[in-house]
């Protein structure tokens, strides 16, 4: 079941110092108003640190859907204000995707750039999906420990603009080999499985979506509306076998390597051996020991009408507590 898409009072935020943000405002304040849409507010951001301010002015403007051009780092921050609103009053987030990795429209099965997010807009439906907690910050995608951090730190906005998605990969290299191997406390304030402790790693990752990173994959069968953290831990080791490990990002198989910890959980606590920074959907925006935790259902989204892996369950399925995948302590694999 799925809700139609609001096509009155529209709000148009669009983030500038994304990718193509800057040039593609124009041409979507255009299309959305030529496919029917009724934008009474636009507005071209070019300080992120206005985003509240701005959200806070559509809410306040009685807009019924909000439109966001950019990347996951913009889409992610809307949707973590919007996922605080009282249900009466929260606007449904639309999505332009304009950002260099687009991970979350590849999860709503949302092709990137200006035309394939209006035509969505335009023809779409209205599901809603779960939002990840960092210590109270939120993501949509992935939080992660470790490597990843190293690869935000390398991939400045120069090198993003001249490679595109193929600067993740250099970034990467780049951050492998400088990082030290750390080690981690899983702690499971559930109850549903027992402490893990886990040394010598790469990384630790976070999944509440299904993609990341440019399009790799979460795990086989995570989704952004079970419920349910995939977490993963990738142990240190040689060269040849974590590019071995590099190969099965694409398709989420890494999660049943021999080298890495793979367990699904509705919340989870790392603690680790020092303080380490955390990267949220491509931001640094957290610091260990970090608590991770699901907001069900916490933001409606418009995704193409040909979906049926989402749905529209309301707030009051949101706060019902859901089955998880998983959860069974059997399921999870030995610790290495």
């Amino acid at each position: 079941m799925s809700g139609p898409v609001p096509h009155d009072r529209v709000a148009l935020l669009v983030n500038g110092s994304s990718r193509r943000g800057a040039d593609a405002y124009g041409r979507t304040l255009r299309g959305l108003r030529s496919a029917g849409l009724g934008v009474v507010r636009s507005v071209l951001l070019r300080d992120p640190a206005e985003l509240p301010a701005e959200v806070a002015a559509a809410v306040a403007g009685r807009c019924r859907l909000l439109v966001v051009g950019g990347g996951d780092g913009t889409v992610g921050a809307v949707a973590g204000l919007l996922a605080d609103l009282p249900a009466e009053v929260r606007p449904v987030l639309g999505v332009v995707p304009l950002g260099t990795a687009n991970d979350f429209a590849r999860t709503l099965d949302l092709r990137p750039g200006v035309v394939p997010g209006i035509s969505a807009l335009a023809t779409g439906k209205v599901v809603d999906v779960d939002l990840g907690r960092a210590n109270g910050t939120p993501f949509l995608n992935v939080a992660s420990l470790g490597l990843s951090v190293g690869a935000t730190h390398a991939l400045h906005p120069q090198l993003k603009r001249r490679l595109g998605p193929v600067a993740y990969p250099v970034a990467t290299l780049r951050a492998y080999r400088r990082h030290e191997p750390f080690d981690v406390r899983l702690e499971f304030p559930e109850g549903d499985r027992e402490p893990l402790e886990l040394s010598d790693l790469l990384q630790v990752a976070v999944g509440n979506g299904r993609h990341y990173g440019g399009g790799n994959t979460v795990a086989p069968d995570a989704g952004i509306d079970d419920a349910s953290l995939d977490v993963y831990a990738v142990r240190a080791g040689r060269l040849r076998e974590h590019l071995s490990l590099a190969r099965l990002l694409r398709n989420g198989t890494l999660v049943h390597h021999e080298h890495v910890q793979h367990v699904v959980t509705p919340a989870v606590v790392l603690v680790t051996d020092r303080p380490q920074p955390v990267n949220l959907d491509g931001e640094i925006a957290a610091a260990s020991p970090v608590e991770f935790r699901v907001q069900r259902n916490a933001v409606e989204v418009v995704v193409p009408h040909h979906i049926t892996h989402l749905s529209h369950e309301g707030a009051a399925a949101g706060e019902r507590t859901a089955p998880v995948r998983g959860a069974d302590p059997v399921d999870a694999p030995p610790t290495p």
